[in-house]
């Protein structure tokens, strides 16, 4: 509907536009203007007018006003001693008059014959060409002559003009009846091409709407099935995440209970027959607990729930202890593992410490495995400093065996190694440059890989810290903990299970702790309501009602005693939310046994 009245807007502005250009094309309106023009000494614009005006002439065929037209041209041209060397070749007062002389021979109006020859005679007599003013005033002179005949054959000036007036009229008309006939031919074919066009317009709106009527309920099908596949693929991430952490927690457990008996065994001085045994126990302890973290590292990336860390720290002291955790891991292969540390680089930095140990732990170990005999290069170089930030480059050489030119785009990959081969002989998950790489990401760096076959590979990446305004505590500042901070002291260990009581009381009581054993958490809250512990092992899984709400109803009486949470933590266990119900720290299962007694110790005044 729109667009039909816009078309019947556009024809009727047309419309409106053509009768008032009859109203300007006329040549009294142009004669107007050209008097006005010449009054204000404006001659080009008088000029371009009267050319304007023969053009209007020549396009409405009237002979008699376009002869007067271009003498009046020729007049003006003539009067205002416009030489003909100033203008373009035909714009000169003798061409517009020869122009008028050669129209009026084909009307009647010897008038008007008579006063352009004598303009032609004046023209050449100001040109000095006596001659040919002769000849023109001559000519002048026998029209003149004429016109007399005419009057003495009594044939007066009256009855001549009402003879020339009637047959004007009649010209007029004709011309009139003419021009309604083509203006009526006109409207005719404008309203059919209106007609036709509004016809085609209304055939393609209908058509339009069946297309988009079509394309609307096709996407609506291709928008269910994508909500669907949608869906259904945030349901198979869920599924995922919440098998992961189930197998992760169910196998933590058992792990717990492995690494536990280990570590107090190797305590109690074992011969040298059974060491070798617990040894390797211990190994395999370590590496089933790694894969299981690796795993849920990836998950946690994945599910986008990893939390950046922004707190102080050393870098140089960082990587001089990451060189120091991995000197036995590279004697074992006889490897040289080398530091290198530009001393630019900032002492005090901020950013997240533990990924960026995961990032070089990994990159290291990765060199180290696969290198033999050979040079592992740690290398930590000042890139840039700008606006308080430091952009450190990192770089980790080695002259191992080396990734296959068809391997380095999908070495990132989950559980992507060189071959089955290197599988079976190195070992490993896969899933340690997967971590790399998107921990780096998270950071807001890049790595980059080199690696030739045989001669080695170098990894390197860039990170942005700011830095740290604020001096860290020195090493001989900041206090570590010893035995006699746990001496004597008295813990509530709630815990359901038996194996993990039995290892955890056994670990206490090394340090001389006075341990506690209950297994709900019910009891655990009526117990503490009557008697004091220095602090409480809480397990978050419990029977009953669990850890967190038994640490809610405890903090309702009691505001200070450190309560500290053992658990195989899941992806929907994260640390803040275990703190937010009053827990002090979080100790994940299966322990490290010197971050379990540090992580209680620093709870304790140190002796």
């Amino acid at each position: 509907m729109k667009y039909r009245l816009f078309i019947l807007f556009s024809f009727l502005n047309s419309f409106l536009y053509s009768q008032t250009k009859q109203n300007t094309d006329s040549i009294a309106y142009y004669n107007e203007l050209i008097t006005k023009n010449l009054k204000e000494k404006n001659y080009k614009k008088a000029i371009d007018l009267t050319k304007q005006s023969i053009a209007y002439c020549t396009k409405k065929k009237q002979s008699e006003v376009l002869a007067n037209q271009h003498f009046k041209l020729g007049t003006i041209y003539q009067k205002f001693n416009l030489e003909p060397t100033q203008l373009r070749k035909n714009d000169s007062a003798l061409f517009y008059f020869n122009s008028a002389l050669n129209l009026s021979k084909k009307s009647s109006d010897l008038k008007q014959k008579s006063k352009i020859l004598l303009a032609i005679s004046q023209y050449y007599k100001d040109q000095k060409e006596y001659q040919n003013a002769f000849h023109y005033l001559h000519e002048y002179y026998v029209v003149e002559k004429y016109i007399l005949k005419l009057k003495n054959n009594n044939l007066n000036s009256e009855e001549y003009k009402t003879l020339k007036d009637n047959e004007l009229k009649r010209k007029n008309e004709e011309k009139i009846q003419i021009k309604t006939y083509r203006y009526s031919k006109l409207i005719s074919i404008l309203a059919i091409a209106l007609i036709s066009i509004l016809s085609l317009l209304s055939l393609a709106l209908y058509k339009n709407n069946i297309i988009r009527n079509q394309s609307n309920l096709l996407l609506r099908e291709k928008n269910k099935e994508l909500i669907l596949a949608k869906n259904k693929a945030e349901e198979a991430s869920k599924a995922r995440s919440e098998f992961l952490s189930t197998v992760s927690h169910e196998l933590r457990t058992p792990l717990n209970a492995i690494n536990g008996i280990t570590h107090l065994l190797l305590e109690e001085n074992p011969n040298p027959s059974q060491l070798k045994y617990l040894e390797s126990l211990k190994f395999s302890g370590n590496y089933l607990t790694n894969f299981i973290n690796e795993i849920l590292e990836i998950n946690k990336i994945d599910s986008t729930k990893i939390e950046i860390e922004n707190i102080g720290f050393n870098l140089k002291m960082l990587l001089v202890n990451i060189q120091r955790s991995l000197e036995e891991l590279a004697a074992a292969n006889k490897n040289n593992f080398n530091l290198e540390i530009d001393e630019a680089i900032p002492d005090h930095l901020i950013g997240d410490p533990t990924k960026i140990s995961q990032i070089i732990m990994n990159l290291i170990n990765n060199a180290l495995k696969f290198t033999q005999n050979g040079d592992v290069n740690l290398i930590a170089k000042l890139h840039s400093i700008e606006d308080e930030k430091a952009t450190i480059y990192f770089e980790i050489i080695d002259n191992g065996i080396g990734i296959p030119e068809d391997k380095l785009q999908t070495v990132f990959e989950s559980f992507v190694q060189g071959s089955v081969e290197i599988n079976r002989k190195y070992g490993g998950t896969g899933l340690g440059l997967t971590i790399v790489k998107k921990l780096i990401e998270i950071l807001g760096g890049e790595i980059n890989l080199k690696s030739e076959i045989g001669k080695g590979s170098t990894f390197n990446f860039k990170l942005k810290l700011q830095i740290n305004n604020e001096p860290l505590l020195s090493a001989s500042e900041a206090k570590s903990y010893n035995d006699l901070q746990l001496r004597d002291k008295s813990i509530l260990l709630v815990e359901d299970n038996k194996i993990n009581q039995m290892i955890t009381r056994k670990m206490l009581e090394n340090k001389a702790v006075t341990c506690q054993i209950i297994d709900n958490g019910e009891e655990a809250v009526e117990l503490l309501k009557v008697k004091p512990f220095d602090m409480i092992l809480m397990d978050v899984h419990l029977p009953g009602i669990n850890g967190t709400t038994a640490t809610k109803q405890i903090r309702e009486f009691d505001k200070t005693t450190p309560i500290i949470a053992l658990t195989a933590i899941s992806l929907n266990e994260n640390r803040d939310t275990l703190l937010s119900y009053g827990m002090n720290d979080v100790i994940t299962k299966p322990f490290v046994p010197e971050e379990f007694y540090s992580t209680i110790a620093k709870y304790f005044d140190p002796c």
